[in-house]
């Protein structure tokens, strides 16, 4: 049996990347004659697994570099964008995905008029944003460990569910259900191990990337952290129990926020 492709292995030991693609699998049924648009691919990840659902898919992003290894995953339907304005016709899809991209970009407000653009009337959109608010310790520790908003490709700290709400509204877009994830224990893990990546073992970048640095984001860096993703695949199953220690704190808001959304 061949080996997985690399973005495949990463997401297996990824908290925060399970969590999503549990409540992503839940929320989209098999439906073969869907349209569909994933904004913001990044290396592909998320659209190889969204595209086992079915449909026509085309997986868009900003970086060449991302695309190549995204086009490695997916073999077709990728495209690169440039500029602000999507390179598609109005209503061209019955479903735009949106994973954590919007705080990538400058013209937040345009990139959600432009998604509501493409989406058919009636058409479904779903975003995944980082969750912020007055009491969110984690943003501040992040701070405190040295890493910078530009280290993770951002240009703001998250949303605010009711500010991104607000948003959508005013983009033509309807909010039908909300929902947040990875609780203290979750994002303090993934924080720990992106600062060990960012701190420790990545070489400076050739060139920034939408996206940030904060993971493997080829297949050749992968490959050189092969002796250190051995190592952590070895205490995996200790991570994982400690993440579940999110469900003690049901009752606290996730620092990730799911929203699904429709075109009026």
């Amino acid at each position: 049996m061949s080996e997985q492709p690399w973005q495949v292995r990463l997401a297996a030991k990824s908290i925060k990347k399970k969590d999503k693609l549990r409540l992503l699998e839940m929320s989209l049924p098999f439906l073969p004659s869907r349209v569909a648009l994933d904004l913001g691919c990044g290396q592909g990840t998320l659209s190889y697994f969204v595209r086992q659902k079915g449909g026509f898919w085309v997986s868009a992003d900003e970086d060449m570099a991302n695309l190549k290894e995204a086009q490695g995953l997916l073999g077709s339907g990728v495209i690169q964008l440039t500029g602000g304005h999507l390179p598609f016709k109005d209503r061209a899809f019955d479903l735009a995905l949106c994973l954590d991209y919007l705080e990538h970009v400058e013209a937040d407000d345009r990139a959600l008029r432009e998604l509501a653009r493409v989406l058919k009337n009636g058409g479904e959109t779903i975003l995944v944003t980082p969750h912020t608010g007055k009491f969110f310790f984690l943003h501040k520790l992040r701070s405190a460990l040295g890493l910078k908003l530009e280290d993770f490709g951002h240009k703001r700290e998250g949303y605010a569910t009711r500010d991104l709400e607000d948003k959508l509204k005013r983009a033509g877009l309807r909010t039908a259900r909300k929902v947040t994830y990875s609780r203290f224990f979750s994002e303090f893990l993934e924080l720990i191990l992106n600062a060990i990546y960012i701190k420790v073992l990545a070489r400076k970048p050739v060139e920034k990337k939408r996206d940030g640095h904060i993971r493997p984001s080829s297949g050749e860096e992968f490959k050189a952290q092969q002796k250190t993703f051995a190592l952590y695949s070895l205490v995996y199953p200790l991570v994982w129990l400690f993440s579940r220690l999110d469900k003690l704190l049901f009752f606290l808001p996730g620092y990730s926020l799911m929203v699904w959304a429709r075109k009026l």
